[in-house]
């Protein structure tokens, strides 16, 4: 069945010209003189777009792809105008393609009800906003998500992806697994075995998703090229919508039967309808001097500025928050009613009052989600019953009397030999002779008598003090010198101990995880193979060990060359040395008492 073509246009790609077309099933670009296609994408594969900025030299167009992230760049050759229109005409169709192929590749994807706004010819460059995904109770996890939604090859490509992820992130890290696992010296589970954490921090990482923008939805005029205007994005569209669901509605019942998207955000940032959504005061006074609009004032709304609000609150409003819960206080007794925190004040702050709290109620409830509201409150404890919860309300802790901490018991082995020698030591401080206050000031006193005329008597040897002088200066210049002194071991000799010990303490991390194997795997029953399996990794570790001894060897007669002072080599790598050295006698030992590795009979 031959396809349909939707729209075509001149362009250049990869410095060819040619044609531009879009069926119903691909884009291709064929260049002039040829007569087959260079380029054929399935629209199935459309991700995402870029557009070039109204008034640029060059119309430009590109598509990314989910075969090929960095995308194709096409350029529109014809005259502006003409070039403009067609780049808006793919650029609608692509829009198109792109949202149903979002919809289809990832699960648990609700749509909004905001209808759809293509950009304006003042504004663009980015493609519609993502829609929110509703994780789906029972959902697949983070590894099994990454796989469907890049590879769809299941969980091995998933891991293989977020691990090189965390490689990338990490090049001490991406280093070490060069030399140890590219070398064949480890597996690659086997190196990511005790690192779970990065994965999963990484997985969380990139599992984040960017919360929405608490500001309110009020379109600033801007200074671009000289002229004053206000800047549409989809982004821009989509939280007008969202924020104000009368302007998509608007939207919707006059775009494009009776206007056109430019005409009608052009005719809306001049109406009442806007200055009236508007985050300020001001601009209820704006509202004086802006035209009527027949379309748009249709839709105007009186403002809410009435003691009581026009939307109803949702839910139970607290018994110590609730201000009409004391309202029959006030009537009969005479007693004047409680307006000291009953807003009204200033009428023409309450419209604007509301509307800010609306917008919060909104943030809170995409932050919480969709589930009832009880599950969104704090739940006390099942026991307590409601008098225990109404004082919880109104405690307060400040007038709670303050209980002493009673510490820690400290649990000793030898207890009584402690009392003893507390009982010692009191004794020893009770023989001691006491001194008298009195007796040792009025001796200090006397040693202090004259000691006006000592210090006028007292005269310094002038080599001494200038010996002294020179002694200190020349130490504090050694200080700064070793201070100042970036690289007292060259580059080259440093990242050979450094790849030393690295390589080091990964092996001696594998020996001493198959001799004590961390909590997650002590719980799995010791069978036979299992025994086998670990006691082979540990004597697999130790030979690798071994060997650790002759690259330390080999590093202290580099230093020589480098001018470094072999001594300092073997002192920096002394803690890693005695490290292997436990753990290779500890190896010895278990060899000796019979605990090798059974070999497995061939079937």
């Amino acid at each position: 069945m031959p396809s349909t073509v939707v729209c075509t246009g001149k362009a250049t790609f990869k410095k060819q010209n040619g044609t531009l077309q879009l069926t119903d099933s691909h884009i291709t670009f064929t260049p002039d003189g040829k007569p087959g296609h260079t380029l054929k994408i399935p629209n199935t594969d459309h991700s995402s777009l870029l557009c070039s900025k109204v008034g640029a030299a060059q119309v430009k167009l590109k598509l990314v792809l989910y075969s090929f992230p960095e995308g194709h760049t096409f350029t529109f050759t014809n005259p502006a105008p003409v070039a403009t229109a067609e780049r808006e005409q793919f650029k609608n169709e692509i829009t198109n393609h792109i949202s149903r192929n979002r919809t289809a590749r990832t699960p648990g994807l609700l749509p909004t009800d905001t209808p759809a706004a293509p950009a304006t010819p003042n504004n663009f460059t980015a493609p519609p906003p993502k829609k929110s995904a509703i994780r789906q109770p029972g959902g697949t996890p983070r590894a099994s998500s990454i796989a469907s939604d890049r590879s769809g090859s299941g969980n091995d490509a998933a891991d293989f992806l977020l691990r090189k992820r965390v490689l990338l992130n990490s090049p001490e890290l991406a280093n070490l697994h060069r030399e140890l696992v590219m070398t064949g010296q480890i597996t690659e589970n086997e190196f990511w075995d005790g690192r779970e954490h990065l994965l999963s921090a990484q997985s969380a990482m990139e599992n984040q998703k960017k919360g929405k923008s608490g500001q309110l939805v009020d379109p600033r005029p801007q200074t671009v090229d000289g002229e004053i205007k206000i800047v549409i994005t989809p982004q821009l569209v989509h939280d007008i919508f969202e924020e104000y669901p009368v302007v998509g509605k608007a939207y919707s019942e006059n775009v494009p039967s009776k206007l056109t998207s430019e005409e009608f955000w052009k005719r809306y940032f001049e109406s009442k309808l806007f200055h009236a959504n508007r985050a300020s005061i001001r601009s209820s006074a704006a509202q004086h001097v802006v035209k009527a609009d027949p379309i748009f004032d249709q839709y105007l709304v009186k403002d809410d500025d009435g003691l009581e609000p026009r939307k109803e609150v949702e839910g139970d409003v607290g018994m110590f928050i609730d201000l009409g819960a004391t309202a029959e206080d006030h009537g009969e007794t005479g007693n004047r009613g409680d307006t000291t925190m009953q807003a009204g004040r200033q009428k023409a702050a309450l419209p604007l009052i509301r509307r800010f709290n609306e917008h919060s109620e909104r943030l809170l409830k995409s932050a919480l989600g969709d589930g009832p509201p009880a599950k969104r409150r704090r739940l006390n404890d099942s026991n307590s019953t409601d008098t225990q919860e109404s004082y919880s309300q109104i405690e307060l802790d400040d007038l709670n009397d303050s209980q002493a901490y009673e510490g820690i018991a400290l649990d000793m082995k030898d207890s009584q030999r402690y009392f003893e020698s507390r009982a010692i030591n009191k004794e020893d401080a009770s023989g001691k002779q006491k001194v008298s206050v009195p007796q040792a000031f009025s001796e200090l006193k006397g040693c202090l008598g004259g000691w006006e005329r000592s210090l006028t008597e007292l005269t310094l040897d002038k080599k001494a003090m200038e010996s002294g002088l020179g002694s200190m200066t020349s130490n504090v210049k050694l200080r700064l010198e070793v201070k100042t002194k970036r690289k007292e071991i060259p580059e080259n000799l440093m990242r050979q101990m450094s790849t030393c010990q690295t390589a080091a303490n990964e092996f001696l991390r594998h020996y001493w995880h198959s001799i004590y194997p961390p909590p997650s795997q002590a719980s799995l029953p010791m069978t036979e193979t299992l025994r086998n399996q670990r006691a082979a990794k540990a004597a697999k570790m130790a030979g690798y060990l071994a060997s650790t001894h002759e690259k330390v060897e080999a590093i202290v007669k580099a230093a020589p060359r480098e001018k470094v002072d072999p001594r300092r080599v073997e002192l920096a790598m002394k803690p890693v040395l005695d490290a292997v050295d436990k753990a290779l006698a500890f190896q010895r030992t278990r060899v000796s008492r019979g605990i090798t590795p059974i070999p497995q009979t061939p079937r």
